[in-house]
């Protein structure tokens, strides 16, 4: 009584929400699909000495060698004003320990208000309009771009990065450099939410802190936190604390794992110091300016983020199992202008190398004894929603303690004088307005930097589920008023409440919300891939199929709305229509992966099995761990009777995403052939954990623990079918179900 689907592509059908700012699902904890990401860093250093004073200055001393660890910490997402040293209420002890016996930065700026751009700044101190990268999606960092792994890696030191989330997953090209990239997050499996992958700080920082404690000469890693991105789920106890403020309990969460990691970075073996330098890739808005998270605007909420330097001495542990560092020498508050862009630089400089003359940051030193107000300028840009939605593009410059932000309408603030940037001095300031227009035009770029590439499906749905808005709107010539992000925020705010209902299981009521945005704007493409995920979710495939033709009707004919039709057409059992669709989809020398694999499902169900197999394996010639091909050819090899090519299939796909919910699926029914009746409800189990809505599987276990005479353990297995698979598309077996259990 067995049913298995011959192709299953694990996200095909994933919601995909739109982009506000809230990256990633987890494994540990799955995360809501909207908008943007960000990261805290905290880098440290090993082989300098002991933290000390300059006579009589009060200033911290940095000792300069060249044989020293270095640990880059980035914890997405941290507002400047959360951390307890800068005045905030959340619990960050480690931080704020950190800042007491070193250097903290009270006016430091990001360059973008997204993971990826602001970390590639980070990473190898160069603008955005030097790195070439301005969106988490859609680039690919060029390997002939210097990184501070590859700088250091040169210079004989191991590296190591270990990424908790997809926006820094290694086809993004921030590999460079690193001789391990450890990226291992969960995989997204299609479901009912709008989820993205990422690991919970405590199973990064293990994984940092182990090869951390394998390394016996210089070495350098890297480790990223993702946990206060958006949606907002502390873990217990910081859940109950932080019961009416989750974000800060996301961020007194992550401060907490750090205890492990600093105690494994400054107890080291080799006698080397420790430096350790804390920021965040951009903030979060809460609601400042009407940005619920990040992405969309440049403001202090998102863009200002910490900056602590400290150092420690070698011969550890200087950071006891509590969390407490050894007495060192007290801090200082810097009030002089930084930037991402000074921390390679600054690396370069305590390592004694040479210092790195193509990038245009300087050494975080050097603004030790600088004025309050010296000038120093930092270029910022906020461009996924020009990138995805077709808005007007945000760039700017800060200039000492001035902010200038350039729009349809433009903004001017005093950052001294107004902190919170409520008032606009454009119409005050003409001639300041006139001067910083001039940085802006300054400022470096490079021909060179990110490949741009179209992005394929797969990447756009698991950005989504971080809460990005992953799209390709074509660029203006001109943009007006109307374009402003500040006349279009409104927008914004429906699409996180449309996302926010389904996340609460009310998906029947953000229809109406996309239904009225398409009626004032009838070319948001988000707004017609959203709402028809809405429709075929509540298993109404009719609707979703027609809400894609209106799109194309209104010229809204992107690949990513081409291949969602095809998808469900071939769903629904129109092969026929779906597949010209789809091979119009894929034309081309870069096709978009997943219309290729929604093609591959097409010609599987009108029973071209051959250009299927040609279809999926073409995805593996692009990308040879691409979990879904992997899936379907399994599922095409079990349809053969190819047992043994189907588990190598399967059990690649899971080595590639471990919670690749169609991989156990098909790796059920291939140990149900081998007569292993347990180890089949075991895989169908797992593929039922991973993913619930994962149907096939959720009826395999039951029936199947039906047929070993398990009937009460089936019952709850057999009830959730019954109960939430789509009668659009599960009707006789569902009718099925309810005969069953109505027997009992």
């Amino acid at each position: 009584m067995k049913r298995r689907k011959p192709i299953t592509p694990v996200r095909r059908t994933k919601p995909t929400v739109p982009a506000v700012r809230r990256e990633s699902p987890r494994s540990s904890r799955r995360r809501v699909v909207i908008a943007v990401a960000g990261a805290v860093l905290v880098l440290v250093l090993v082989g300098v000495v002991a933290l000390r004073y300059f006579s009589g200055a009060g200033v911290p001393v940095f000792e300069h060698r060249l044989d020293e660890n270095v640990l880059l910490i980035t914890i997405d997402t941290l507002r400047a004003d959360a951390v307890g040293a800068s005045g905030g209420v959340a619990r960050t002890s480690n931080l704020d320990r950190l800042a007491a016996v070193g250097l903290r930065f009270e006016s430091a700026h990001a360059h973008a208000v997204t993971t990826l751009p602001a970390h590639a700044s980070i990473l190898t101190g160069l603008y955005p309009t030097q790195h070439g990268i301005h969106d988490n999606n859609g680039y690919r960092l060029s390997p002939t771009v210097p990184t501070l792994a590859s700088r250091l890696k040169a210079q004989g030191f191991a590296t190591g990065g270990f990424v908790a989330a997809f926006p820094l997953d290694s086809r993004f090209g921030l590999t460079t450099g690193f001789d391990i990239y450890d990226d291992h997050y969960p995989g997204t499996s299609g479901g009912r939410e709008f989820v993205l992958p990422e690991r919970r700080g405590d199973a990064v920082v293990a994984a940092a802190s182990a090869w951390i404690g394998a390394q016996r000469g210089r070495w350098f890693a890297w480790v990223h936190l993702f946990d206060p991105h958006a949606p907002y789920r502390p873990p217990a106890p910081f859940d109950r604390e932080y019961a009416n403020s989750p974000y800060l309990g996301e961020v007194a969460y992550s401060d907490s794992v750090l205890s492990a990691l600093l105690s494994a970075a400054t107890g080291a073996t080799g006698g080397r110091p420790t430096l350790v330098i804390v920021t965040g890739d951009h903030g979060e808005g809460l609601g400042d300016h009407g940005e619920a998270t990040h992405g969309l605007f440049a403001y202090e909420a998102t863009l200002r983020v910490p900056l602590i330097v400290a150092q420690f001495p070698a011969g550890g542990p200087v950071w006891d199992a509590g969390g407490a560092p050894v007495p060192a020498t007290g801090g200082r508050v810097v009030t002089a202008p930084v930037r991402h862009v000074d921390i390679v630089p600054t690396v370069l400089d305590l390592l004694q190398l040479p210092s790195a003359r193509d990038v245009p940051g300087r050494s975080l030193l050097a603004a030790v004894n600088s004025g309050s107000d010296d000038g120093t300028a930092s270029y910022f840009e906020a461009m996924s929603a020009s990138l995805n939605r077709g808005w007007a593009p945000l760039r700017g410059v800060v200039v000492g303690r001035e902010k200038y932000i350039e729009l349809p309408l433009p903004e001017l603030y005093d950052l001294t004088a107004d902190p919170r940037e409520a008032v606009n001095l454009v119409d005050r300031a003409p001639d300041r307005l006139r001067a910083l227009d001039l940085t802006l035009r300054g400022i470096p770029t490079s021909a060179g930097g990110a490949e741009k590439r179209a992005s394929d499906s797969e990447t756009s749905e698991r950005l989504r589920a971080l809460g990005y808005v992953s799209g390709n709107a074509a660029p203006k010539t001109r943009y007006t008023e109307a374009d402003d992000p500040k006349r279009l925020v409104g927008i914004d705010q429906d699409i996180h409440r449309a996302i926010d209902l389904y996340q609460r299981g009310r998906a029947a009521d953000a229809v109406p919300i996309y239904q009225k945005m398409l009626a004032a704007h009838p070319t948001m493409e988000i707004a017609y891939a959203h709402l028809s995920m809405l429709q075929w979710e509540l298993g109404d495939p009719a609707s979703a199929i027609a809400t894609l033709r209106a799109a194309l009707a209104a010229g809204v004919d992107s690949v990513a709305i081409r291949t969602k039709l095809g998808t469900y057409l071939a769903e629904s059992g129109h092969g026929s229509e779906a597949l010209p669709i789809l091979r119009d989809a894929v034309s081309g020398d870069f096709p978009d992966l997943d219309a290729l694999n929604a093609l591959g499902i097409a010609q599987a169900r009108a029973g071209r099995v051959d250009e299927a197999t040609a279809s999926f394996r073409r995805i593996l010639d692009l990308s040879p761990s691409h979990a879904m091909a992997l899936e379907n050819l399994g599922s095409i090899a079990l349809e053969k009777e190819q047992y043994d090519q189907a588990r190598a299939f399967f059990s690649r796909a899971l080595d590639s995403d471990p919670s690749s919910a169609q991989a156990h699926n098909g790796l059920g029914v291939v140990e149900l052939k081998a007569g292993n009746r347990k180890a089949a409800i075991g895989q169908w189990k797992r593929a039922v954990a991973a993913d619930p809505t994962n149907f096939y599987a959720l009826y395999n276990v039951a029936m199947e623990l039906v047929n070993d005479g398990q009937r009460e353990a089936a019952r709850p297995y057999l009830e959730r079918f019954a109960r939430t698979a789509p009668p659009a598309l599960y009707a006789a077996d569902i009718r099925r179900v309810q005969a069953m259990l109505a027997r009992w």
